[in-house]
C-alpha cells in the first residue's frame, strides 16, 4: 500500500498496527474497521466508532486477497476477541465509498474556508484552461502544476455545493495538507501505484478559491 506522505500527518499522532501485514504506522495513515452490534464489519474511517477497532493498512488489492483466503476473518477475529465476526462480501467497496467521501467532505469543508496552496483540477477539466492555471500558479511562485483529482466536475461540485466547479484552489497551507492527506489515503487503498499527476503541488504556494470554467 503506498503510504501518504508523512508530513501531511498530524504531530504526535499515535500508532497502530495493521492486523494483516502488522506494519504499525499512524492512525491517520492506517484504516479504522469497526464492530456492529450485529457483529459486521464496517470501515470507520474517521475513527469515531465506539467499541474496540481493528486496524488495516493494505491496498485494496491485498485486501480482498486476504478475505478470499480467509486470513482477514481470522485477523478480525483476534481483534475484536469474538468468533462472532461478519465480514461483508462488498467490504472493500465499502472501504473505498467511505475514503472518497471523507476526500470529498475534506475537499468541500477547507475550499469553503476560502484560503489556496494547493490547485486541484476535475479530472473533464480542459487542456487549455489546466495549462494556462498552471503557468500562472508557477508565475506566482507555486508548484509546478495542480492535482488532476479522479473524478469529474460534478462531483467536486457536490462536494462544495457550487455549480461547475472545475477548479479548486486552497491558499491555507494546513488546509492545503489535510485535503492532499485525504486524497493519498484514498487513493492509496484504491491505485497504490497511481497517484495524483502533480502531487507535488501541495509543497507550492498560491491564492485563489474555486473556479468555473464554463463548458471548456
Amino acid at each position: 500500500m503506498r503510504k501518504p506522505r508523512n508530513d501531511l500527518l498530524e504531530a504526535h499522532n499515535p500508532e497502530r498496527t495493521c492486523i494483516l501485514s502488522r506494519r504499525t504506522a499512524s492512525r491517520e495513515e492506517l484504516i479504522r474497521l469497526a464492530l456492529s452490534p450485529e457483529g459486521e464489519v464496517a470501515p470507520d474511517v474517521r475513527a469515531r466508532a465506539p467499541g474496540r477497532g481493528a486496524w488495516i493498512g493494505v491496498s485494496r488489492v491485498d485486501l480482498d486477497a486476504a478475505t478470499a483466503k480467509g486470513k482477514l476473518k481470522g485477523a478480525l477475529q483476534r481483534a475484536f476477541k469474538t468468533n462472532d465476526v461478519k465480514v461483508p462480501d462488498d467490504l472493500g467497496d465499502r472501504i473505498a465509498a467511505a475514503l472518497r467521501q471523507a476526500a470529498l467532505d475534506r475537499l468541500g469543508m477547507e475550499a469553503r474556508s476560502g484560503k489556496v496552496r494547493l490547485l486541484i483540477h476535475a479530472a473533464d477539466a480542459g487542456e487549455d484552461g489546466r495549462r494556462k492555471l498552471d503557468q500562472a500558479w508557477r508565475v506566482g511562485g507555486g508548484g509546478p502544476r495542480g492535482l488532476v483529482f479522479p473524478e469529474e466536475r460534478t462531483i467536486l461540485s457536490m462536494a462544495l455545493g457550487r455549480e461547475n466547479v472545475v477548479h479548486i484552489a486552497l491558499t491555507d497551507p494546513a488546509a492545503a495538507r489535510r485535503v492532499s492527506h485525504a486524497i493519498d489515503r484514498w487513493l492509496a487503498f484504491i491505485a497504490p501505484d497511481a497517484g495524483l499527476e502533480g502531487s507535488s503541488a501541495a509543497a507550492g504556494a498560491g491564492a485563489g478559491n474555486e473556479l468555473n470554467e464554463g463548458n471548456k
